[in-house]
């Protein structure tokens, strides 16, 4: 098959188990604290990037088998890693938004929240429910740009 069907299948197969791995498969648990500050919040983390990375092993692992890809351990290995210490830095949370001020996105990444100058306000004028924030749609397209580094390793290694 050519590299650049093996790449695309990796990673579509990476990106859809990113979505479940991040939405459905991790616990609220690990959503509420993998932030936290100490090793509550690293371990929340450490235990949500495992069950993501599980995620992505088993869907990446049946695309592999029904399409008959051929893939090396190195490349696998290295882009999991690559993969996992990418997010597991930025849903720290504290280390994308230093990110985000140091590149000028500080009030993007406030976007939604009630620190952003012109969060939507109810007529009451209390914070106003909303689709998603500025910090939502900044880490998703942190890891999405990572999963592309991981299936270019995956596939070119």
């Amino acid at each position: 098959m050519a590299s650049a069907a093996v790449f695309a299948a990796v990673f579509v197969a990476l990106y859809v188990a990113h979505s479940v791995g991040d939405h459905w498969v991790q616990t609220s648990h690990q959503a509420a604290h993998k932030g936290a500050a100490g090793w509550v919040g690293r371990l929340a983390d450490v235990r949500h990037v495992a069950t993501l990375t599980a995620t992505k092993a088993v869907v990446l692992a049946l695309v592999v088998w029904l399409l008959d890809l051929h893939l090396s351990a190195l490349g696998l290995l290295l882009g999991f890693a690559v993969d996992a210490v990418t997010h597991w830095w930025a849903d720290r949370r504290t280390t994308l938004a230093r990110l985000a001020r140091l590149l000028g996105q500080a009030e993007f990444y406030a976007l939604g929240t009630p620190a952003h100058p012109a969060h939507p306000v109810t007529v009451a004028g209390t914070p106003a429910a909303h689709l998603g924030t500025g910090a939502y749609a900044l880490d998703q397209s942190w890891h999405h740009a990572w999963l592309l580094v991981a299936a270019l390793l995956i596939t070119t290694v």
